[in-house]
């Protein structure tokens, strides 16, 4: 019952967000279609719960301190001489140390459990997709299926995906809001990222750091298909003309806006290799610890 009573509690507080930011554009994050972005939704609701019980309490002792202790109130005690209350003392240190106690237990555990590096747990087979960042656009290479596309984004519902990320320019930040958390592609390094669609539909996927004149644009559909559908997805690719061979991609990386969708029937297998490659003389930097910008998780 207790459990039942959390989860409806951080559902309610979820909508009440949802409402007071129904105009910003990032509202996907509060309605998840995967795992993923759902306990990342649950997470930032349990922590504002958890901030509230110290804000809402403040706020509302500003007001009738304020109201208390009016000139017009003749009332109110007055003690001048008056410096200690082991009571407030023991209020003001100890609620907010178990709210950061709270707050520590609750960010060490999801660190973990939500780990961008960390595989999903499922016993479907996960797809494998690399992702490459460039000016200004996104380009999806399926190294196990031999294809790849532009500024379009297919995977099957109920099955993890394996992303690895890295950059043909400067940094950015690869985003999907419904489906999880949002992670760096930087050029020169491989970084990871694990994430499902338990829903089909047609979700929004985008660069979340600042790229240059064309970063509004960057935008790409992500298509949360059944397998039936995604396999017709890749069959309408396979049919295409174009192809991502080295030379090839020399002319797609060109810096464009508003770039429409590409499919490329066959791609170069060692082309991501080959991109992350040219920035460290031939060598791969598979994670951000290689960096030395910290742990691989």
């Amino acid at each position: 019952m207790k459990g039942r009573t959390l989860r409806g509690s951080i559902s309610f507080l979820s909508a009440g967000l949802a409402l007071l930011l129904s105009g910003c554009s990032n509202l996907d994050i509060l309605n998840p279609k995967g795992s993923v972005g759902l306990a990342e939704r649950d997470l930032i609701a349990t922590s504002v719960w958890a901030m509230l019980i110290v804000v809402v309490p403040v706020i509302a002792l500003t007001l009738l301190f304020a109201w208390r202790y009016r000139a017009s109130n003749k009332s109110a005690e007055y003690r001048p001489k008056w410096v200690h209350s082991t009571g407030i003392e023991i209020a003001v240190w100890t609620i907010p140390t178990l709210i950061i106690l709270f707050l520590a237990v609750l960010t060490w555990k999801s660190t973990h459990e939500l780990d961008p590096y960390r595989p999903l747990e499922s016993q479907v087979k996960p797809i494998n997709v690399e992702v490459v960042a460039l000016d200004w656009k996104w380009l999806f290479i399926y190294p196990d299926l031999g294809i790849a596309s532009v500024n379009q984004l297919a995977i099957p519902v109920g099955t993890p995906v394996n992303f690895l990320i890295t950059s043909d320019t400067v940094m950015n930040s690869f985003f999907i809001p419904q489906l999880g958390g949002q992670i760096y592609a930087m050029a020169g390094m491989q970084t990871r990222l694990h994430l499902i669609a338990d829903e089909a539909g047609d979700y929004a996927g985008t660069s979340a750091n600042f790229s240059g004149k064309g970063f509004s644009d960057m935008k790409f559909r992500t298509l949360a298909k059944s397998p039936e559908e995604f396999n017709a997805w890749v069959a309408k690719v396979r049919a295409s003309s174009d192809t991502l061979s080295m030379d090839r991609y020399h002319a797609v990386s060109e810096p464009s806006e508003k770039d429409p969708v590409r499919y490329f029937s066959t791609v170069d297998p060692k082309l991501f290799h080959n991109i992350i490659a040219r920035y460290n003389n031939g060598n791969v930097m598979d994670n951000m610890k290689d960096a030395n910008c910290g742990p691989k998780g």
